[in-house]
């Protein structure tokens, strides 16, 4: 997903130099001319010199930081005065307003079991909350939180929030045995059986039609 935006950046701005960086082997053969990407691992001590970059935009890291103040730090000191970071970041914590998620629901059960394994690995999935004090406290200023409802199926009677919905259904049922396959196995001891059948579960409670659950972006 981050490589699609950089090849869209680099075709909204042919002047600029994009660089893509990904801890996985992941990216793509055909880029514009002016987008490359590189493998490296964002935590650790970057190599560029400070304010290299005019803007920095990430996406999807948690789970994958264990300190998030001294990324920002790092963040913060490859940005010239006026530069930006833009960062996306979901919360795994399903919820609803009507009252409609019980506590012993599939889906329910996924956010508890998640957030007990991401505390274990040491990088949890509860910091989502806490990101915005950290890029202030990092020294940004002109700081602006957002926070969307993105809903698990097309329940919505709103025709965009529907639409969303529906992908976030997709994304949820053919990306949740990846998820879930390391956390579950070689952090919290599971078998791949075991983790199969709460997968099939979860998928299950996605499709589940009184239930009007939503995650936050």
């Amino acid at each position: 997903m981050q490589e699609i935006w950089c090849i869209d950046m680099a075709d909204a701005h042919p002047s600029a130099e994009v660089l893509g960086i990904d801890l996985s082997p992941i990216q793509p053969s055909f880029a514009p001319p002016n987008c490359k990407f590189e493998l490296d691992d964002i935590t650790a001590p970057w190599t560029t010199r400070p304010g290299t970059y005019d803007f920095i935009n990430a996406r999807a890291l948690y789970g994958s930081i264990a300190d998030w103040p001294t990324l920002y730090a790092q963040i913060y000191d490859h940005l010239p005065p006026g530069g930006y970071f833009h960062q996306l970041e979901p919360s795994i914590q399903f919820k609803s307003d009507d009252g409609s998620l019980l506590p012993d629901h599939a889906l329910s059960q996924w956010s508890d079991i998640f957030h007990q394994a991401s505390e274990k690995f040491g990088k949890p999935f509860r910091d989502v909350y806490s990101l915005g004090g950290w890029i202030k406290e990092a020294g940004f200023e002109d700081f602006h939180e957002i926070w969307y409802k993105l809903p698990a199926r097309g329940w919505s009677s709103d025709l965009h929030m529907k639409e969303l919905g529906r992908w976030n259904l997709v994304h949820c049922t053919q990306g949740a045995e990846g998820w879930a396959l390391f956390l579950l196995t070689k952090i919290m001891g599971w078998t791949v059986e075991e983790t199969q059948i709460f997968v099939a579960k979860f998928r299950t409670g996605l499709k589940d039609k009184t239930v009007h659950a939503y995650l936050e972006m």
